[in-house]
């Protein structure tokens, strides 16, 4: 009889971490002390705090290790496992120091991280092992697809969504229902459902995550979708780069087969659907849905004009239903516990949670899902545990290369659709990077501007010729030889390039010039006007000098410097050459007495 489950992440950050090696250790070390009959391993998706892994959960008590090592795995199965003592120095604690004792064996919802958390699409990731369909039914899996074919008609099951208050997850927040009933309302005949899981952003895994963690929920979600809409086939178009993702995704597919929950006559209902994955290779505009279809019929991946939309003429050239991972993953609980269960969370205008992937200068980068409505500061401050290292909060990037920044000066804004597009941002798929004092405001506008010029498809001239140009302008500005008249014209680019390009990517690609222009506009002028980076990251901008007063020449600065270009004597104060300096900051780095600075 089975007494304890030890859960252990097999998300791709914890899998990166070690967790597979983990695991075989806990399958020997179980065996050796012959509680094989006792003790049940369980692989599961993400749990959330990344920044952690790998993560251990231990039940039914739910003692939580943090940054499990092999080495350790012998003293939690002799200790935990055999004894009943939790091994105290690897339970995670996320209070003061001072205050450590009372907070052992703290529980995964017990913590600051989780306490702000609603989790609905990601409800089951580390909860159970995603490669098992028996587990995913367990926790009232494919109930959904049973009542909505059984007890709904489609007519009632997309009213369900478009009371829910729904909106897509996946960038511009259209309304789902909506969307779903443009495609039903096309007449009788071959219609499509289509799984936008081609995630692009820098930064962004969410949608992989769920994929990895809870893939059976996107299964039951598009088969609900195609009987709401008249669809009998599905196509999930994800990236080649989710291994983890894409094999989970398919065992889920082949068991929902095996099960009747896929193929002929689902339910008894004379309901047919089948689902199948397409592969991408990784090209961002992909994401775009028009040109995703266009890449699933097996052409270059390049977006086509708008209307005729995807509902009405979409995958190869029929009526065709398009939403992302996490659009989907809300749908089997809106269906089963009835739209007011989704309303009743959120603002006015945007109902439910929203998933964000936490990264950049943050302590507890991972994976976090929150009401709408949810203020940033909350999300940055407590979920996130705040910046590291006593440096300051400076901006907020949502919405990867089509969005932009929030300062710190907003950092109360209540996060939603409506409120991110007004402030010049956007939600995007929910990728946010966290940026402190030691950014530049005007780099991280280029970071974004260099991914959109690689990323474009080149069918149009606005995007193709127009961002590479605005890439050029920022490039100049941030090697010192920017100019005022510089600014003007790239702020008129922007503008020209958001209402020219065909399609999504060259319409916001400009958005992380205009929002790191609007709000930090002093940080362009300081480099125009006063050829300095404020932040000390443009290299061209900035001089390396050692303070002779603080230089104890202990040599170890002369000794890092790969060009040679830091010159003096032991206990005598050192001196770089400029002209040798490749301002690579590895002195910066080794100087034990904050003698060598930026400026």
């Amino acid at each position: 009889m089975i007494r304890s489950q030890v859960l252990i992440c097999g998300g791709t950050g914890c899998t990166s971490s070690g967790s597979v090696t983990l695991i075989e250790e806990f399958e020997k070390r179980i065996e050796e002390n012959g509680l094989s009959e006792e003790v049940k391993i369980v692989q599961t998706g993400c749990f959330g705090l990344c920044a952690l892994g790998p993560v251990v959960i231990v039940y039914p008590d739910g003692t939580f290790y943090s940054r499990v090592e092999k080495d350790d795995v012998a003293e939690i199965v002799s200790e935990h496992l055999l004894k009943g003592r939790t091994v105290d120095r690897l339970v995670y604690s996320d209070v003061d120091e001072s205050v450590k004792e009372e907070a052992l064996n703290v529980s995964l919802s017990d913590t600051t991280f989780y306490k702000s958390q609603k989790r609905v699409a990601l409800r089951n990731c580390g909860v159970i092992n995603p490669e098992s369909i028996e587990e995913y039914i367990a926790m009232d899996g494919y109930a959904a697809l049973g009542k909505a074919l059984t007890e709904m008609t489609p007519e009632d099951v997309i009213q369900t969504i478009k009371d829910s208050g729904l909106r897509g997850r996946g960038g511009g927040g259209f309304p789902t229902g909506l969307k779903w009933s443009f495609t039903a309302a096309q007449p009788k005949g071959q219609k499509y459902v289509v799984c936008n899981a081609d995630e692009g952003d820098p930064g962004a895994f969410m949608d992989r995550s769920v994929l990895e963690g809870d893939p059976h929920c996107l299964v039951e979600a598009m088969a609900i979708c195609g009987y709401a809409t008249g669809a009998s086939e599905g196509y999930v178009y994800v990236r080649a780069e989710y291994p983890i993702a894409v094999a989970r995704l398919q065992k889920a597919i082949d068991d929902a087969r095996e099960y009747g929950l896929l193929g002929k006559d689902i339910f008894g209902s004379g309901f047919d659907f089948d689902l199948f994955i397409r592969l991408g290779a990784g090209a961002f505009v992909c994401g775009e849905e028009t040109a995703l279809m266009t890449s699933i019929e097996g052409n270059r991946g390049e977006p086509r004009p708008r209307p005729p939309y995807p509902a009405i003429k979409g995958l190869f050239g029929k009526p065709t239903t398009e939403n992302n991972v996490e659009t989907f993953a809300n749908v089997p609980q809106i269906i089963l516990k009835g739209a007011e269960f989704f309303n009743t969370m959120g603002t006015e205008k945007s109902k439910g949670t929203k998933v964000f992937a936490l990264g950049g200068k943050i302590t507890n980068t991972g994976l976090v899902e929150v009401p709408m409505g949810t203020t940033l500061r909350e999300i940055v401050e407590v979920i996130g545990g705040g910046v590291p290292g006593g440096k300051k909060f400076k901006a907020a990037q949502t919405g990867g290369p089509s969005g932009g920044c929030i300062p710190a000066s907003m950092l109360d804004i209540e996060i939603d659709y409506d409120n991110l597009v007004a402030q010049g941002a956007m939600m995007g798929s929910g990728g946010l990077i966290v940026m402190d004092e030691t950014d530049c405001m005007v780099d991280i506008a280029k970071f974004f501007l260099d991914f959109t010029v690689d990323e474009s498809c080149g069918k149009c001239t606005p995007c193709r010729i127009g961002t590479k140009r605005l890439y050029e302008i920022l490039e100049k500005i941030t090697s010192g030889n920017g100019t005022l008249e510089d600014l003007d014209e790239m702020e008129k680019l922007c503008y020209y390039i958001k209402e020219n390009s065909l399609c999504g990517l060259g319409q916001t690609a400009p958005n992380p010039v205009l929002s790191t222009y609007q709000r930090f506009k002093d940080e362009y002028i300081a480099h125009v006007v006063d050829k300095k980076c404020p932040a000390g990251v443009c290299k061209d901008l900035l001089t390396i000098t050692i303070e002779a007063d603080k230089c104890k020449g202990c040599t170890l600065c002369s000794r890092v410097c790969p060009v040679g270009a830091i010159e003096g004597t032991v206990k005598n104060p050192h001196v770089i050459d400029p002209a040798k300096c490749i301002k690579c900051g590895a002195c910066i780095e080794k100087c034990k007495f904050k003698a060598i600075v930026k400026k």
